[in-house]
């Protein structure tokens, strides 16, 4: 059996999923793992790096390494997406990448990924265990720095949108306070609505039947209409939570100080500070797709980007 090796490093988290086909040629997973580095800190104010969101990075991504050597990964890729693409001292980044993929595959090295070319990926790892009679589907991969909107079915992507707003981005620009205040909340929201704005204009939504929502915020707010006690990734991959328990949800964690939303089971810790500028991003497409495409619930997925990046190698 082949065995391939994904790594999404995203303004917020660096994702690993080791993985290899069965007779199908359909994913089976021997390793998944995400860590909370924050890469994009400060990128969106300062157009680079941290030195510290490098060394939080790198020390992840040794730990990756060794475990891709261990598990006898023979293909690799490793994808940056909206925080390389806007930092000024990316090559540093891609120096430290390539020492260490080197380890696994000779000459691998990170590759910064346009947002189309994410959207596309994110599509295909998320639709893959779908009902094809469920679509056209929407595909929602909300991150930290960007927001990619994917209209397609199972026969491929028809139209697709990286917007520049994502949990990290919107946090640092407008929600300050804890709990963020009135204005800030309406300085985030009219934010976020212009920079979807674009991805309305380009994606014709109104064509979709099914939204399925991948990436933490969206995992993380299903788990939570749910009431789990502690994060359950069986349980929540394809799981549906209607619109108005969803924007329930949102509503409450965006009122919520960062000590409460701590201490709710499911909430990763490096996701305490973030996920009401998520909530936000989420309930402003909500709101579109109920319009437009009169969807009533959001089906969520664990499986992603890392998942279409994995099926890419196995057909190579």
């Amino acid at each position: 059996m082949t065995t391939v090796g994904a790594v999404d490093c995203g303004t917020n988290s660096i994702r690993l999923l080791v993985a290899g086909p069965d007779e199908s040629g359909r994913l089976i997973d021997l390793h998944r793992e995400m860590r909370v580095v924050r890469l994009g800190e400060g990128v969106d104010a300062t157009g680079r790096f941290l030195d510290e969101s490098i060394e939080r990075t790198r020390v992840a991504l040794a730990d990756y390494v060794e475990l891709m050597i261990s598990l006898g990964v023979q293909q690799v890729r490793m994808v940056a997406t909206s925080a390389t693409r806007d930092a000024a001292n990316r090559d540093e980044f891609f120096a430290m990448t390539a020492g260490l993929l080197g380890r696994v595959v000779p000459g691998a090295v990170a590759e910064v990924i346009t947002g189309d070319e994410e959207a596309r990926l994110s599509f295909r790892g998320a639709v893959g265990e779908l009902d094809p009679a469920a679509g056209p589907f929407v595909v929602t991969d909300l991150g930290g720095g960007s927001t990619e909107v994917v209209l397609g079915d199972t026969g491929g992507v028809r139209a697709a949108y990286s917007a520049d707003i994502g949990c990290v981005r919107l946090t640092e620009r407008a929600l300050h306070s804890d709990p963020p205040t009135d204005d800030e909340i309406a300085v985030a929201t009219e934010f976020a609505n212009s920079r979807l704005a674009e991805a309305f204009a380009r994606v014709p939504v109104e064509q979709a039947r099914t939204w399925v929502g991948v990436a933490g915020t969206m995992t993380t707010l299903s788990a939570l209409g749910m009431g789990l006690a502690e994060y359950d990734s069986d349980i929540i991959h394809l799981s549906r939570i209607s619109l108005p328990d969803l924007n329930a949800v949102c509503e409450r964690l965006i009122a919520m100080t960062r000590a409460d939303r701590a201490a709710l089971g499911p909430m990763h810790p490096g996701r305490v500070d973030v996920i009401g500028g998520g909530s936000l991003v989420t309930m402003r497409l909500a709101e579109v797709f109920a319009e437009r495409a009169g969807i009533t619930e959001l089906v969520v997925s664990e499986h992603d980007i890392l998942d279409g990046i994995a099926l890419g190698l196995l057909d190579d």
